[in-house]
């Protein structure tokens, strides 16, 4: 087989823009202005519009000829109105030109009009078409409107089809990235069903909203009154008229599909509005405010459920500092997933305080706002939840998207595995990577029907309508998420659930589940509850979380001349581990103020440096400082002598694999860190810089911040974005403290 003819590579290629609109001449002039390419052509049936077009400098050169002008082309940019597309294809295709050597590209919103004209014209799919959208436009029209920078950090859609070939897919997408574009890439028919949904219905909503209130006999107060909420949803009115009478001729049935959707939640409303149903109201009203700051924070980072690019965060720790100060962590984050969780199965309102508005604890609240429970907030950690009852729950959408949260989804697999719909938990990569056999499999033997990856891995899809039976299960491992997992499924099962552990682990699920009236039987390492009972609402009060704290306890124990005094932290018996670990090494810690609050003991806890020294960590104190640990490998290695941890096994399954990631980097640092299967020695010793992967994982990249304070060069620690799932602030609060941190954000392009 003959190889195919090579492209001309894009710095050395011809562009013809042909059509010299908005949209047409931004691109001409990106192009141009970024020396994109060798020459910029255009063409255009309005002669007026080649002629300003060079004489501003838009463009090289135009052809009167469109044979000529396409001969000349390497890369052809069809910017016509999508109904101006068909003939223009049909044109193209009757010019005597070889397109073996040519790419051709367009900019039109409906994609499947596009795939459809070409096949006609061309009586099949050139190889080298690859349909795209720039999301980017403007009310104004005309050539006179081009503005190069239009494209920069707004998203191009590419829509190849099967025959597109890669070479043609590379060009197109080397082409929108020049201009500053994100190129993501989509189906064809997904395209046009999203752009019904996010762009055609809501312009023809705000052209219908104006006409009908233009002609209304008070028009001119009406506009003259009108509020900014009035003029932001009504700009887009003003775009091109016949542009978009285009758009909805083009794309009739996905924008008669959106509008239909739309008019059924109109009408709820509408209903809701005239019966005085306020919580109906409250519910639409809270759901779309939370999905309003969903989509504008997802936009700055993804689109349309594919990212193609993200941002990469990396910390720059400076060396050296001391840590003094009186600071307050944010919530404890296991409390915060627990509260959603049985706020949203009472009946009744609950209203929690010191909710952890970290990305983990937030994505529990939108995945029970999915299936219908009424939330508001948080605002300033305060949250309130219009709970449904343990029967309540409706069938979501979609898939519950969990991001990097292995807690959440851990027990809502237990909470999911019993309701009469299915569904199905996915996460981002990191969660996607992460086992969930240990819950899977004892849900499965209470009568769960639960798919999964290979290995156990994520997605789960839970098959509803499955009746539970209690279990008595004695765990081969200390885990509060799977004991956790197994008593919520067991507030559905028939019978009695009980769960042994070999050690203890924490027990905020046994206590919340008591706050809220249920009654749970603990007697040492068991747990049980009977299914079928019920719970009420209370109020929760959300101590700071004592895993939070531990980094800071950590940095004022090992930088010379700190202080710091941790407001409200959680001190639950089962979480104290990393208290009692650093106090065996000789830490100096104190604890004032001690209280219960909501059935959680709290305390202030008071740090001073202190010289550490290695030990052995006891066996029973593992389960109870199992997420400290990253952390305090660091204060190992700035400890006297040697330290070693066995028996923690779980480490190596958690967002990274802990115990290597942590050896990896300590080693980089030149400290001497063995790993082991179930754990790692570590001695003590001088620190230098280096460049740490934290693998994702939101602890490891804090623990090595920690480090920077022994350390005698800068720290540079990569991939640090998933901080925020835990700790959202960690910086600002580090800073104010003594740390001395730096923030580099990029664009990471996939």
């Amino acid at each position: 087989m003959a190889d195919k003819p090579s492209l001309p590579t894009l710095s050395d290629s011809t562009v013809l823009v042909i059509g010299l609109g908005m949209i047409g001449g931004s691109l001409a002039a990106a192009l141009k202005q970024r020396s994109v390419c060798r020459r910029v052509m255009a063409w255009d049936r309005d002669q007026q519009s080649l002629v300003i077009a060079l004489e501003q400098g838009i463009i090289d050169e135009y052809s009167d000829s469109l044979k000529a002008a396409v001969g000349e082309a390497d890369l052809l940019v069809l910017a016509v109105p999508i109904l101006a597309i068909g003939p223009l294809l049909a044109d193209l295709a009757g010019l005597e030109i070889d397109w073996s050597r040519k790419v051709i590209t367009d900019v039109g919103s409906c994609k499947q009009v596009v795939v459809e004209s070409a096949r006609k014209a061309f009586g099949g799919l050139p190889e080298n078409l690859v349909p795209g959208h720039p999301i980017a436009g403007s009310e104004r029209s005309g050539v006179m409107a081009a503005n190069p920078d239009l494209f920069e950090a707004h998203k191009v859609i590419l829509t190849p089809t099967e025959q597109s070939a890669e070479r043609a897919i590379n060009r197109v997408t080397g082409l929108w990235a020049a201009c500053g574009a994100d190129v993501l890439h989509m189906d064809v028919v997904h395209h046009d069903e999203v752009l019904a949904k996010t762009s055609h219905l809501p312009h023809l909503l705000a052209f219908s909203l104006v006409d009908t209130l233009a002609g209304e006999k008070d028009n001119q107060d009406i506009f003259r009154y009108a509020a900014g909420g009035f003029r932001d949803f009504t700009r887009i009115a003003a775009s091109d008229p016949t542009m978009w009478h285009d758009v909805f001729q083009a794309n009739r049935q996905a924008v008669l599909e959106a509008l239909d959707a739309f008019r059924d939640g109109l009408d709820t409303l509408y209903h809701a509005v005239a019966s005085g149903d306020s919580q109906t109201m409250r519910g639409i009203f809270t759901r779309a405010r939370a999905a309003r700051e969903h989509f504008t924070s997802m936009l700055e980072n993804q689109a349309y459920l594919k990212p193609m690019t993200n941002s990469q965060l990396t910390y720059v720790a400076r060396p050296g500092g001391s840590v003094c100060g009186d600071i307050r962590v944010p919530g404890d984050k296991s409390i915060s997933h627990r509260s959603i969780m049985l706020g949203a199965l009472a009946q009744g309102v609950t209203e929690v305080d010191g909710f952890l508005e970290g990305e983990d604890a937030l994505a529990t609240l939108q995945a029970f706002r999915d299936m219908g429970v009424v939330i508001e907030g948080p605002h300033n950690g305060r949250v309130t939840i219009y709970g449904v009852g343990l029967h309540g729950l409706k069938q979501p959408a979609g898939p519950l998207y969990l991001g990097n949260a292995g807690t959440a989804m851990r027990l809502m697999s237990g909470l999911m595995a019993a309701q009469n719909f299915d569904v199905e938990l996915i996460g981002d990569e990191s969660l996607s990577k992460r086992p969930m056999g240990r819950v899977v499999d004892p849900l499965r033997d209470m009568g769960a029907e639960i798919e999964t990856m290979p290995e156990g891995r994520p997605p789960l899809k839970i098959r509803g309508g499955r009746s539970l039976k209690g279990v008595s299960y004695d765990m081969p491992m200390a885990s509060a998420q799977v004991k956790s997992c197994l008593l919520l499924a067991g507030l559905y099962a028939e019978g009695e659930t009980s769960v042994t552990e070999p050690g203890v682990t924490r027990d905020h699920t046994e206590r919340m589940l008591s706050g809220f009236g249920y009654p749970v039987v603990v007697e040492g390492n068991r747990a049980a509850l009977e299914g079928g009972g019920s719970l009420t609402a209370t109020m929760i009060d959300i101590p700071a979380d004592i895993s939070s704290a531990a980094f800071f306890m950590v940095a004022a124990s090992i930088a010379p001349g700190s202080d710091v005094l941790l407001r409200h932290v959680g001190i639950n018996p089962t979480r104290t581990g990393v208290i009692d670990i650093l106090r065996l090494m000789g830490a100096d810690i104190t604890l004032s103020n001690e209280q219960v609050v909501g059935g959680e003991p709290v305390a202030d806890i008071r740090v001073r440096s202190a010289q550490l020294k290695g030990i052995e960590i006891p066996q029973e104190l593992v389960p109870l400082a199992i997420d400290e640990f990253p952390v305090l490998f660091v204060a190992a290695a700035c400890a006297e002598g040697v330290t070693r941890l066995r028996g923690a096994e779980e480490l190596r399954v958690k967002e990274s694999d802990r115990i290597q990631s942590m050896a990896d980097g300590l080693q980089a640092l030149g400290i001497d860190a063995r790993p082991l299967p179930d754990g790692i020695e570590i001695l003590g010793g001088d620190m230098g810089g280096a460049t740490i992967d934290s693998h994702g994982d939101h602890r490891i990249a804090m623990a090595f911040a920690v480090a920077a304070l022994r350390a005698s060069d800068e720290i540079i620690i990569r991939d640090c974005s998933n901080v925020a799932t835990s700790f959202p602030n960690f910086v600002e609060l580090a800073d104010s403290v003594g740390f001395r941190l730096k923030v580099i954000e990029k664009i990471r392009r996939d």
